[in-house]
């Protein structure tokens, strides 16, 4: 097992990474951006390295003042989190070059599956369903124009590296596809470090499901289930639950078994989620792969009654995978609410600044990922997400009474969160019902929540 990690990144990911490490007697790095000096992730930490200013393009993203900190300090592992450079082959090939492991899929997986174009390609070898769309990626207006026109609006514009919705736009016309292409190619290389992007058919107000799999370098790979992640507004998800109301026993086995013989097809190691759109009739078809944790993980931990994380750790370090998770069962239900920093009255303004009051609710089935507390001053330069709330009940109807009677519990002030908005959610009746889609929270906001 490894003696110290370093975890490539901030926040509430980070803290996580930090306490699975120190659970398994593992001494933690963190690092840290100028403005995150005050963060919990620096404060828990056994040691912290400055790597630069706030800009993620002059921190989070640079590798070799990472690795510049991981040399200085003797780590024997750097775990990158979910996004910044959690799915970069050229990260995970260097942290190899200098003796490193990289805690996830090696750089091969990586570079085939954290690729949107050539996961797609991968699924189709492997017999995934995948949606139509471009052939590689598209680089000017005139291929974007061409492969909108072959494939038929709307299309979908999106980045090929990363995840969390950054990179991606829907066109209606060519006029929308133009604008779209530029706006998604700029997002992205700001966000990844890679601008490049693709074009898929957008399937109008499906159901977005994603199977959690996981596989150990001795050749063994399972899935956890699914997560519905339909919830979301400009594709930043907002409410996930596990399992989804949407799904039915022969719709899971045939998922399940779609995700993991695509993971085997390329030899795939460690945490990752294979996304798909689903529609009315319960097809389904490839999206993307995430090869790297997802931010919404403990809704599957709280289902299936294990540590995802601790996992990941004990993979990179050679272990088979544990006898607990290989043989994991859906017990519970759960569902998790993204509190971000921003207004949901003026548009989802985010609202940076300091954090007055801030008292997180408890009691049975609560649990609260969060890197937030009284004094934080919330930097303007990074993901508003502050804190994921998760409850766990014996039924959907019980989680969603707790999760509502615990957002009611949740007191922060000197900034806005997304909080009314989520308890305006839980008391739609066609959320209550399971009866939504990708559109539902646009139609929300349309009708006046």
């Amino acid at each position: 097992m490894f003696k110290k990690v370093l975890v490539a990144n901030r926040g509430e990911i980070a803290l996580r990474v930090i306490r699975a490490c120190k659970e398994l007697g593992i001494q933690t790095v963190a690092i840290y951006s100028e403005p995150d000096v005050e963060s919990l992730h620096v404060q828990l930490a056994d040691e912290a390295v400055c790597i630069g200013p706030a800009a993620s393009s002059e921190s989070y993203l640079k590798i070799d003042r990472i690795i510049s900190a991981a040399e200085i300090t003797d780590v024997d592992a750097i775990h990158p989190g979910y996004g910044f450079l959690s799915e970069n082959a050229h990260f995970a090939e260097v942290c190899a070059s200098c003796n490193i492991t990289f805690i996830g899929p090696t750089p091969a997986a990586i570079r085939l599956m954290g690729d949107k174009n050539t996961a797609k390609e991968c699924a189709r070898k492997a017999g995934v369903p995948v949606s139509p769309g471009s052939e590689g990626t598209v680089d000017s207006e005139a291929e974007a124009l061409e492969s909108a026109k072959s494939i038929g609006y709307p299309v979908m514009i999106k980045a090929t590296a990363g995840g969390g919705g950054r990179g991606m736009r829907v066109a209606h016309d060519d006029v929308s596809l133009i604008q779209g292409f530029h706006n998604a190619r700029m997002e992205a290389a700001k966000a990844f470090g890679n601008p490049a992007v693709y074009i898929e058919k957008f399937i109008l107000n499906p159901h977005h499901i994603e199977i959690q799999i996981f596989g150990d370098r001795h050749g063994q790979i399972v899935h956890l289930g699914e997560r519905d992640c339909s919830i979301q507004r400009r594709n930043q998800k907002i409410v996930e639950e596990c399992p989804s109301p949407l799904m039915t026993r022969d719709l899971r086995l045939r998922m399940g078994e779609a995700s993991i013989q695509l993971a085997q097809s390329v030899g795939y190691t460690n945490a990752g989620t294979i996304e798909y759109l689903v529609d009315d009739d319960l097809n389904f078809y490839f999206m993307e792969m995430n090869t790297r944790i997802q931010v919404e993980h403990p809704i599957t931990e709280e289902v299936y009654g294990c540590d995802l994380v601790k996992q990941q750790i004990q993979v990179a370090a050679g272990e088979h995978l544990s006898d607990y998770l290989v043989n994991a069962v859906p017990r519970h239900y759960s569902i998790e609410c993204r509190i971000n920093a921003e207004d949901p009255f003026k548009n989802f303004q985010p609202c940076p600044g300091t954090i007055a009051l801030y008292y997180a609710p408890g009691g049975r089935g609560v649990r609260i990922d969060s890197h937030a507390y009284a004094g934080y001053p919330i930097p303007p330069n990074y993901d508003s997400m502050i804190a994921k709330l998760i409850v766990t009940a014996s039924s959907r109807e019980a989680a969603i009474e707790r999760l509502n009677r615990a957002l009611s519990e949740y007191m922060i002030t000197g900034i806005q969160t997304t909080i009314p908005f989520q308890q305006a959610i839980l008391k739609n009746p066609n959320f209550r019902k399971g009866k939504y889609d990708t559109g539902f929270v646009e139609k929300m906001l349309r009708d006046g929540f």
